[in-house]
């Protein structure tokens, strides 16, 4: 992954689905229903398994934790957590960037995921507000304490990661290695700079909804602009997905491309954004 020794699998396993509580728990599955989907995630080659603190409000991450510590495979995966989003109502620094938040967001993902280290730790989102060089030297820290391997960022302008990762190499710090982002087939905006500047700077990307939250699942429809069943984008009146006029005549061309190949209109999808430089 990116400049590093670090191997990962094509295809990450997201969990912001696992659990039924907080901001995802219209669209969740519980503990039973996360069981199989992991294992037959694993079972097919997988290794790297992202959530984050966040999501279901730490749900996401005990289930991980439990599922993982019961078939005793945690050093077998490569697993990503993140940090940024406040988990502790009033309190000014139970949220953000900070050193104080990123260090005690980390023991909390620590404790609810049962595992002494966490193999990648994200920032999740840009706060607008730490200095790029506080984040890279609490980065610096975590590893150097053991509590963390690698380091990367989610989410944030490339102005912002480019300083990140060139203030790193500088001071001989911790480097990022991923930058996650969303990308699919209606959204490529980071193939502008966020893309050039992963490759000079050695920074790998990771794309989140591939499926641009389920539109390119074959669920959506262009003839009528509806959906059949129910998800993420439906349940949440398009969760800020821009649709534009393009973004449904696409569905068409994917329609035939999957049909001719005998596939799904989402293996399509998936497999455009993993084949991308």
């Amino acid at each position: 992954l990116g400049r590093s020794g670090l191997r990962v699998s094509r295809l990450a396993l997201g969990t912001m689905n696992f659990g039924t509580s907080g901001y995802h728990a219209s669209y969740g599955k519980t503990a039973d229903e996360c069981r199989p989907i992991l294992h037959h995630y694993l079972d097919a080659g997988g290794n790297f398994i992202d959530t984050a603190d966040f999501y279901t409000d730490g749900d996401s991450e005990n289930i991980l934790g439990e599922l993982l510590s019961r078939s005793g495979i945690r050093d077998r995966v490569v697993l990503t957590t993140k940090f940024t989003n406040g988990m502790v109502p009033g309190d000014p620094n139970g949220g953000g960037n900070g050193r104080k938040h990123m260090m005690r967001a980390l023991d909390e993902s620590l404790r609810r995921l049962r595992t002494e280290y966490i193999d990648l730790y994200l920032l999740h989102s840009w706060d607008r507000l730490t200095p790029v060089e506080e984040v890279m030297s609490t980065f610096d820290d975590l590893v150097r304490a053991g509590k963390i391997r690698y380091a990367g960022i989610s989410d944030t302008p490339a102005w912002y990661a480019a300083q990140a990762q060139t203030f790193a190499q500088a001071n001989n710090l911790t480097p990022l290695i991923n930058l996650q982002l969303p990308y699919s087939l209606i959204d490529r905006v980071i193939e502008t700079e966020h893309v050039p500047m992963g490759q000079s700077l050695g920074v790998g990307i990771t794309a989140w909804s591939p499926l641009a939250q389920g539109f390119l699942s074959g669920k959506y429809h262009a003839e009528d602009k509806g959906v059949a069943g129910s998800g993420r984008l439906s349940a949440t009146d398009g969760a800020g997905l821009d649709l534009t006029e393009s973004s449904w005549q696409l569905l068409a061309p994917l329609s035939e491309v999957a049909d001719k190949l005998g596939v799904t209109m989402a293996q399509v999808a998936i497999n455009w954004v993993a084949t991308q430089p």
